[in-house]
């Protein structure tokens, strides 16, 4: 597909945040705030990074793949999809409804197309995302595979088992990142289980560490450009992406409280009025 410059990143970053909200509050359910921090990951990563096609196969081969373990923010990815072309935009009218491919929380059994794994109980992402990985350097395959994890999510050990494997099998067509928000569904990381140094556990782990603000279209390019330019070394590379929980819509930012609630009709009403309509809403 064609790719974006930074003017259309913004507008379409700008669409997929009113998507969000229209989406959460339609169905009254869902989780807006670690959707709306990660929009322009998933803006740059589907409009200008990933080589990837939206007529969609299961195999991807001769593609990048992106799997997303923080399963719950499935609302910016759905919203992505769509904008993307894999989908028609109006079918997130039916978000959380029943009988949807829309799912809470992506499932494969829907057949919805871009997505290639359920997701959701988290830890377990970045190991579906080495066992792509694997996959392509056996089939002499040179895409990179992408993966999304949450930073409550480092509270998991299986995440740690992963890096493990995953260094020391030099699996460095991986690119994770982490969605480093402070924030979990009970409060801020730092109270419920602090992750101390996080860059220096991964570096420890034998990963290639950078970080980069998330909320800035343009360093999050420089960051996912440079993670690129990082990977092929024998190390797998780990963005810590630096994000605001709800940014985009000033009610909902900074705050763990906005992890899963929905906007009443005057909430949305407000955050729509803070983002700007750029390709049509659905």
């Amino acid at each position: 597909m064609a790719q974006q410059d930074l003017s259309q990143l913004k507008k379409t970053a700008s669409q997929v945040r009113r998507d969000i909200v229209r989406m959460v509050h339609a169905c009254q359910s869902g989780h807006p705030g670690g959707s709306l921090g990660c929009t322009d990951f998933f803006v740059a990563l589907y409009f200008k990074v990933l080589n990837h096609n939206p007529k969609f196969n299961m195999e991807g081969k001769g593609e990048d793949l992106f799997f997303l373990s923080n399963g719950h923010i499935s609302p910016v990815w759905y919203s992505t999809l769509a904008r993307a072309g894999y989908f028609e935009a109006k079918e997130l009218a039916t978000f959380r409804f029943l009988n949807s491919r829309l799912q809470g929380h992506p499932a494969t059994h829907e057949h919805l197309p871009g997505i290639r794994i359920a997701s959701g109980s988290l830890g377990q992402g970045l190991s579906v995302a080495l066992g792509a990985a694997q996959t392509k350097k056996l089939d002499g395959d040179k895409s990179l595979i992408y993966v999304l994890m949450g930073d409550g999510e480092q509270q998991e050990g299986q995440v740690w088992e992963a890096a493990m494997y995953a260094a020391h099998n030099k699996m460095d067509n991986v690119i994770a990142t982490i969605d480093y928000n402070g924030q979990q569904i009970d409060g801020p990381v730092d109270k419920i289980l602090s992750l101390l140094d996080l860059k220096a556990k991964w570096e420890s782990f034998g990963w290639i560490v950078q970080e980069f603000d998330g909320n800035k279209m343009e360093d999050v390019l420089a960051g996912l450009d440079k993670a690129k330019a990082l990977s092929g070394k024998g190390k797998p590379v780990l963005n810590l992406m630096k994000t605001e929980m709800g940014f985009g819509v000033d009610y909902m930012m900074g705050s763990h409280k906005w992890h899963g609630v929905a906007p009443n009709d005057e909430q949305l009403q407000k955050a729509l009025d803070q983002l700007e309509e750029t390709v049509g809403d659905y």
